[in-house]
């Protein structure tokens, strides 16, 4: 047996030795951790430091500026009516709200004109039609229908002194509502596209079938789109769990496409009288679409395309964040979003979309292109942009700017 200098065993000494060594050890340890905890609680500090907002009222309306000043220099010419032009219309209408900047109503007028304050032109009743179609038949389809939120919107602007302005709007959904049809909206984009369409002709005329219809078209879509477990909207009826998953086999509800209802919803809800029939009824699915959502973000701020699998298509995309990020701080700036808890959301979104997928020239990067759907291996980068894209942050960086009075 192996003996020390003092004829004890060498075993002995160790053992004799052992509660001093853990002792030292763990106090090794210990200082270790006490070290690694603070600076892990330095580094949360230093990112909640950086998501923080910072700007003033001004500074947002001049990344307003900057955004939309670059869209209307590099787009002179005015687009059609269709939805993806329209919906930059609809960011375009909420910028000139909080920043009164002519130019921004020029712009949307002008484009109006050009389409003689029509979707699709059609005259004939007999041939219009509310499935898929980019032709002038089309005219009950509702992506022909969210340019008239902005004819609305420029005629209430404009003194309310040329009903021509919304005589379109009202003939065709006035029409829409005298069939005894409810399944007009039929994918999630439409309800982002119609809806504000129902409540802005409801406070123009005082009709009451515009809320009625709304309702009932709503009745609809939540029927076939809404996952009542999950709190979110399927894009539509082809992407319903089970039979359609996502790679990792879940379900696979698309951003963008929850990003139309969530900022459809915040839309409408501020158009409707407190006294309205189903006003609690759509705050609560905001609610419960909001809870669903903040749990969903992504460390970095955004959502990704496939908002419960984010391995289906990862990396950023700003068009749906931009939306969530609208809805949330529409939520907070009325008192329907608890900004304790959904603050802090928007702090990181908002340094997304501003700090990282807004480039120097005033780009609009990470947009996903025009579809239906999260797609594995689809390149999505900064120089991505849409003009539907565009809007979403137009509409986010106006209600910052109510936020940060």
């Amino acid at each position: 047996m192996l003996k020390n200098n003092q004829g004890n065993s060498l075993e002995k000494s160790l053992t004799d030795l052992k509660p001093n060594f853990y002792i030292m050890i763990n106090l090794k340890n210990a200082f270790f951790i006490a070290l690694t905890t603070v600076s892990l609680l330095s580094c949360k500090s230093t990112a909640q430091k950086t998501a923080a907002i910072k700007e003033s009222k001004k500074e947002v309306f001049s990344i307003i500026d900057k955004v939309n000043k670059h869209w209307q220099e590099t787009h002179p010419e005015p687009g059609n009516a269709f939805w993806h032009v329209s919906a930059y219309h609809t960011g375009n209408m909420e910028a000139y709200k909080v920043t009164k900047n002519k130019k921004y109503l020029d712009y949307s007028l002008a484009w109006a004109g050009k389409n003689q304050w029509m979707g699709a032109k059609s005259n004939d009743k007999s041939e219009w039609k509310y499935n898929y179609g980019e032709t002038d038949k089309h005219v009950l389809f509702g992506d022909w229908q969210i340019c008239f939120q902005t004819y609305i919107d420029l005629y209430n602007f404009t003194g309310k002194n040329d009903s021509s302005k919304i005589a379109r709007a009202r003939e065709v959904m006035e029409y829409e509502m005298s069939t005894s049809a409810n399944d007009y909206w039929w994918w999630v984009d439409g309800l982002y596209m119609v809806m504000p369409v129902m409540t802005k002709l409801y406070k123009v005329t005082g009709n009451e079938m515009y809320l009625e219809k709304l309702h009932s078209y709503l009745m609809y879509a939540d029927g076939i789109m809404y996952d009542n477990e999950a709190k979110l909207y399927y894009r539509d009826a082809k992407y319903i769990f089970p039979k359609h998953k996502s790679t990792n086999g879940k379900k696979d509800f698309w951003a963008r496409g929850d990003g139309w209802i969530f900022a459809g919803y915040a839309k409408i809800i501020q158009d409707l009288p407190k006294s309205a029939k189903h006003r609690e009824e759509y705050i609560n699915r905001f609610k419960d679409m909001a809870k669903a959502l903040a749990e969903a973000q992504q460390t970095e701020g955004y959502w990704t395309r496939s908002i419960l699998d984010p391995e289906h298509a990862p990396g950023s995309e700003t068009s749906g964040t931009a939306f969530f990020t609208y809805g949330f701080l529409w939520g907070i700036n009325n008192g329907i979003l608890d900004k304790k808890t959904y603050l802090p959301v928007v702090e990181k979104s908002w340094n997304y979309l501003t700090q990282y997928a807004l480039q120097e020239d005033g780009t609009v990067g990470y947009v996903q292109p025009i579809g239906e759907k999260a797609i594995p291996g689809q390149v999505v980068d900064k120089k991505s942009t849409a003009d539907f894209g565009v809007g979403a942050f137009l509409l986010a960086a106006s209600e910052m700017s109510r936020f940060v009075k």
